[in-house]
């Protein structure tokens, strides 16, 4: 397998300001970084589309846009997917100490930080605020540097006091890695994203990294606080969600397609990773679409 490329992603602030704001219009491509951190705090809006989130040690799959705060240095991969509906990110990329090292310590930014903390988690917003916030941080994009950030601290305050948002991690399986680890945990996670239709015996996904089976166990529980196993499922299952979500396929291909051979053990699995049936989880989530676009 190919190796994967340094994944400690440099960020430039944008010209004359002390953060950066980027909108992409398209679905990024495939060839960026798989799975990436940086020190900066990013703000992701996605207004409409789906697709799988990979924060941290969380693993999911969202429907009709998403808007998510990731802290510094927690791993994450892209939100775009082929085929995904997705036709515009919205990114905002702030250092912790952007207004300097003391201003975060101020009271009137106490609930900012409080709201940067809980980033370390990742989170996901929901409701009426996801699409409130959306526009406004859309309208970044054309302000000058000094309205933008007064803009940027009131939607930075108005997500730090909602009460509408899920943390995607539990704290003490937070997924952290540094530099030496990164290389190894880009090429574990690319190799399962390749390769999660079929059987993949730990064998094989030691030898990739170089490890022995009882080393790379080892490893891969103290990372990420789940056996490999564990993941491989949890990765299949969100693919499998993606399927019901998108695809007009039976629940049994979709058991098939997501990499269970056994479809009473599919079913096992989707119902103690989401509480639900395969039949349920579909059909809640027709009747919630359904709901937002006003159909019967």
């Amino acid at each position: 397998m190919k190796s994967a490329k340094p994944t400690l992603e440099k960020i430039s602030k944008n010209f004359g300001s002390s953060f950066t704001v980027r909108q992409f219009s398209q679905t990024r491509t495939s060839d960026e970084k798989f799975w990436h951190f940086h020190p900066e705090i990013e703000l992701v809006y996605l207004p409409e589309g789906s697709g799988k989130r990979h924060i941290g040690n969380h693993l999911s799959y969202f429907t009709n846009g998403d808007l998510v705060l990731i802290g510094s240095n927690l791993p994450h991969s892209g939100f775009s997917d082929r085929l995904s509906g997705i036709k515009a990110e919205t990114v905002i990329q702030v250092l912790p100490d952007f207004l300097g090292a003391d201003f975060l310590n101020t009271p009137e930014m106490k609930s900012i930080q409080q709201l940067f903390d809980r980033a370390r988690l990742g989170i996901s917003f929901q409701g009426e605020l996801k699409d409130l916030m959306g526009k406004e941080i859309i309208d970044l994009i054309d302000q000058d540097p000094f309205e933008r950030l007064i803009n940027l601290l009131s939607i930075l305050h108005q997500l730090a006091i909602s009460t509408d948002y899920q943390l995607l991690n539990v704290e003490h399986m937070v997924l952290e890695v540094d530099v030496q680890d990164n290389q190894r945990v880009n090429d574990i996670y690319r190799f399962v994203s390749e390769h999660f239709t079929r059987p993949i015996a730990l064998e094989e996904i030691a030898k990739e990294v170089n490890l022995t089976v009882p080393s790379f166990s080892r490893y891969f529980k103290k990372l990420t606080g789940k056996t490999f196993t564990q993941f491989v499922n949890e990765y299949r299952i969100v693919h499998a969600t993606k399927l019901l979500a998108e695809q007009p396929m039976s629940i049994s291909e979709v058991s098939l397609e997501s990499g269970f051979n056994n479809f009473s053990h599919f079913t096992k699995q989707f119902k103690a990773y989401t509480g639900k049936s395969p039949s349920q989880y579909r059909n809640e989530l027709k009747q919630m679409v359904g709901a937002s676009t006003g159909s019967d």
